[in-house]
């Protein structure tokens, strides 16, 4: 796939510069031409004349080299390559980019670039959750930037949390995805999932759940990002790995899934796949509740968790083209899943059975009926990977027909 295609790395100066190198040996195998630049910074990290040995190419640095700017060679290459690749970018050159600053060879080509660009970011988990960064990396997906990671986990500054740069296979799986010139449904489209359970806390060691294992909405997060689409995944306690390249949102509680779905919104579609719990225990312990001498139970409160789908779907503001519900019922599939599309605000209602004997409840495979306001579909039983990539292909189909009205 990567075949004659020209890839222009970015290095920039982190700890990580140095995984750089597998990023090149991976692309070069695969047949790709890559030219490198680096900041002054990444040549610290890693020797420009490794690289250059690597790559088979002069690896650039310097702005102001007469040679090269005697014919516009920021502009130049910008321009010829297929793909920008920015790894690792660090807190400091995202910022640059995101406030359109041209001081040095990278950050003037970037800003001069007409072509796609992948950002891959590392830095340390207090700047990446700084205020100043969230905001940059907002403007950057605004402008319609690409991004692969940040992964989660111990970094050389012995904190631990997001910041690592992603591995090298997986960034170069996404430059494979982003060069695939197949038709891309949902490319340049933000799509917001909620998946898996909500765990409702009855003191600190005790919760209430749902046997809800998130595979579904995975599966959708895989299928629209395969589609070209920005992902958010906003997911509940869940025991199966993230899907690569999208952006995933962890919380435990149907409180904190309403706080994080509000706060990435707006989106072009929302898919609320999660099993939230309808309620939450008032009256949490906040020690472990001890059994009662006499034998009898503790005498537990509910009240109830706010209605995520219907907040989506009736938001005044920042509600998505198109607000996908899901329905798991074990009676009266239909009837009940009718009631939820007017009550909720949604477009569609996906339905289906979880009753014990369908095995559909955390299993690999779902039978569903798309519900709408003017018709009811029903999909034979397939495996939830297939009913994500149908669903992802309609939901492309729905999105033109509302940009056409």
């Amino acid at each position: 796939m990567l075949a004659n295609k020209r890839i222009l790395l970015v290095i920039s100066g982190g700890i990580a510069a140095f995984k750089a190198l597998d990023i090149i040996r991976l692309l070069l195998k695969e047949g790709a031409g890559v030219q490198v630049i680096m900041t002054r910074a990444a040549t610290e990290f890693v020797a420009p004349l490794t690289i250059a040995t690597l790559t088979g190419k002069p690896v650039l640095t310097e702005l102001f080299d007469l040679t090269r700017e005697s014919e516009i060679g920021h502009i130049e290459l910008s321009r010829a390559a297929d793909l920008v690749v920015v790894a690792p970018a660090t807190a400091n050159l995202i910022a640059k980019m995101a406030n359109g600053i041209a001081d040095d060879l990278p950050s003037t080509m970037l800003l001069a670039t007409d072509k796609p660009v992948l950002v891959a970011p590392a830095m340390n988990v207090r700047m990446w959750y700084h205020p100043a960064t969230q905001r940059n990396l907002a403007t950057l997906h605004q402008d319609g930037l690409h991004f692969v990671g940040p992964a989660v986990g111990m970094m050389a500054c012995n904190e631990e949390g997001p910041g690592r740069l992603s591995e090298p296979e997986e960034i170069v799986s996404e430059i494979r995805s982003l060069l695939d010139d197949t038709p891309k449904p949902l490319a340049g489209k933000h799509v917001l999932i909620t998946a898996g359970p909500t765990h409702e806390p009855i003191d600190p060691v005790r919760y209430i759940a749902n046997r809800s294992s998130g595979k579904q909405g995975y599966a959708l997060a895989v299928a629209a990002r395969a589609a070209g689409a920005r992902v958010t995944i906003v997911s509940g306690p869940v025991a199966i790995d993230p899907p690569k390249g999208v952006e995933i949102i962890r919380v435990e509680t149907a409180r904190q899934m309403h706080a994080a779905v509000e706060a990435h919104l707006p989106a072009d579609v929302a898919i609320m796949a999660a099993a939230v719990a309808d309620w939450h225990v008032a009256n949490e312990g906040a020690e472990k509740i001890k059994k009662q001498a006499d034998g009898s139970f503790p005498a537990l409160q509910f009240e109830e968790n706010p209605d995520i789908a219907r907040f989506v779907g009736t938001h005044p503001d920042k509600r998505p083209k198109l607000v996908v519900g899901f329905a798991a019922e074990t009676q009266n599939l239909e009837e009940n899943a009718t009631r939820k599309l007017a009550k909720k605000g949604v477009d569609w209602i996906i339905a289906n059975d979880v009753s014990p004997q369908t095995g559909i409840m955390g299993g690999d495979h779902n039978m569903i009926k798309i519900i709408r306001a003017d018709s009811i579909e029903a999909w034979q039983d397939m495996s939830k990977g297939e009913v994500a990539t149908r669903l992802i292909t309609r939901i492309g189909e729905a999105l033109d027909e509302i940009i056409e009205i």
